[in-house]
């Protein structure tokens, strides 16, 4: 089971840490501290904006719109970190 469990965390920890690289840059994007007209900073933003859109869009299609702010990253951050501590352990027998 540890076989499992250890890769499932790792994963999990690597996706946490790529979504909360997303969520500063585009914090720092919005109040203008980074510019997208910059090569490095655009194509940072676009590899994270494609390796995390798969996860957001299913979210963003049961959400209700609010327009102005985007509430999928914070829902999936959520479930991964309730995955991560709450949901694996218990399901491998670690809790």
């Amino acid at each position: 089971m540890l076989a499992i469990y250890g890769p499932l965390q790792l994963i999990l920890g690597i996706v946490y840490f790529v979504m909360i690289a997303h969520i500063i840059m585009s914090w720092l994007i919005n109040f203008q501290v980074l510019n997208l007209h910059q090569p490095m900073v655009m194509h940072i933003w676009q590899g994270l904006n494609r390796l995390l859109e798969p996860m957001y869009e299913p979210i963003r299609r049961i959400l209700p719109d609010t327009r102005p702010m985007d509430l999928a990253p914070l829902v999936a951050l959520i479930i991964v970190i309730s995955l991560r501590t709450y949901i694996l352990p218990v399901i491998f027998g670690f809790a």
